[in-house]
């Protein structure tokens, strides 16, 4: 405890260290008061006194004590708002006293070293954070995207992906590690990554450019269908609706959808194309004949060898584990690309060279992963020697060097 007498004495003393102290005892009693009123106001007058002093050391002492007390009096803290740098960071980081509008009139002042303290207070409003993203410091958004705690608006984090996320590698990251990024932002992003792989010199010189297309397209398309699955689950449905109304929804990506077993996607797509009820296409999806298909199919506005190449192939992942089994997906692309060739004779119809071109590619792509590691897990199982045909001298063959 400190007599009133001697805390009058350090707070008039010459020794700034003994003015501090007096500032920061002052500060503690206000804070932790509870006694009669006369002697409260008698804190306050004292706390007010200390504004004035000429030295640094006793007001960020008096800062220090009602740094992080919620209940610390407004007038104080907004003059050491606007004390020296020092004392107006700690208390724009720390001092809960301050509310949304404080802090807006922070943000708009524009002070780099301030709005990096802003960005560090415990609790920021999402109002607050957006109005520090909308700045475009990318060590400021760095920061804040780097903090789960902050909630952002939809429109803020998509606004954000598709500026400067389309452009900075690292402010991509930090928008895909959040859970909260909406599907529009992802699907942005995917493809801000698929155009910087294919510009990137490494890939391109190590990928013939055609092969590198096809790889690319296939994983942006994965993409789309597998961030669409995920909303589909979660029962968030503007997700297909926005890619309907964009006209994002082409036959290669229904076909994709299915054969990567996306099917909730899939179904979300048709129920938009065709304005049908989610539950009826489920239905007809899972039990619906030939017929009752390629009548929904024709209210999508597909066309009919569309409507039943995709009656077809709903018909094999009806029995068939299209999102988890390999083998079954390799297996049920190439039954239909061998049954399109038998019924066409193999003069494919022009409505049909997009999706035959797609089952085409997806053939190549499926052998390939089908085909990893089968031979390495033979070779362990088997003691039998490898068949060999025997060749004459004159059968074999003369390649030219390398």
């Amino acid at each position: 405890m400190v007599a009133y007498q001697d805390f009058v004495t350090l707070s008039q003393s010459r020794d700034s260290e003994d003015r501090g102290q007096a500032a920061h005892l002052a500060a503690m009693a206000y804070i932790g008061h509870q006694g009669p009123a006369d002697e409260h106001a008698a804190l306050y007058a004292a706390l007010i006194g200390f504004l004035d002093d000429p030295s640094v050391r006793v007001r960020g002492a008096l800062a220090y004590g009602l740094l992080h007390a919620g209940d610390a009096p407004r007038p104080i803290i907004l003059a050491l708002l606007q004390d020296s740098p020092v004392i107006a960071r700690a208390v724009a980081q720390y001092s809960p006293a301050l509310v949304d509008a404080d802090l807006m009139a922070l943000v708009r002042a524009g002070e780099p070293t301030m709005l990096l303290a802003l960005a560090m207070r415990e609790h920021l409003s999402a109002r607050v954070a957006e109005a520090l993203l909308d700045v475009g410091d990318r060590g400021l958004t760095l920061k804040l995207l780097g903090r789960p705690d902050i909630e952002f608006s939809t429109s803020a984090l998509v606004r954000l992906a598709g500026g400067a996320g389309l452009a900075d590698a690292e402010i991509r990251g930090a928008l895909l590690a959040r859970s909260d990024l909406p599907a529009e932002g992802r699907f942005l992003l995917v493809q801000a990554v698929a155009s910087a792989l294919r510009h990137l010199r490494i890939v391109k010189g190590a990928i013939a450019p055609q092969r590198l297309d096809r790889l690319l397209r296939d994983a942006t398309d994965t993409a789309l269908t597998g961030i669409g699955e995920e909303e589909a689950v979660a029962g968030r449905s503007p997700y297909a609706s926005e890619l309907v109304e964009r006209e994002q929804v082409s036959s290669r990506v229904l076909l994709h959808a299915i054969v990567q077993g996306h099917v909730l996607f899939f179904a979300d797509c048709v129920a938009e194309l065709g304005e049908t009820p989610r539950e009826k296409v489920f239905t007809l999806l899972e039990s619906g004949s030939r017929a009752a298909l390629n009548a929904l199919f024709s209210r999508c506005g597909l066309t009919e060898p569309v409507r039943n190449l995709l009656a077809r192939l709903i018909f094999h992942a009806r029995v068939a584990d299209l999102a988890d089994d390999l083998a079954a997906r390799h297996f049920v692309v190439t039954a239909l690309t061998e049954e399109l060739i038998a019924d066409h004779q193999g003069m494919i119809p022009a409505d049909l060279e997009e999706a035959f071109g797609y089952l085409s590619e997806q053939n190549v792509i499926l052998a390939r992963r089908a085909a990893r590691g089968v031979m390495s897990a033979f070779a362990g199982e088997t003691q039998s020697e490898m068949p060999l045909p025997e060749l004459g001298f004159e059968e074999r063959l003369a390649l030219p060097a390398a």
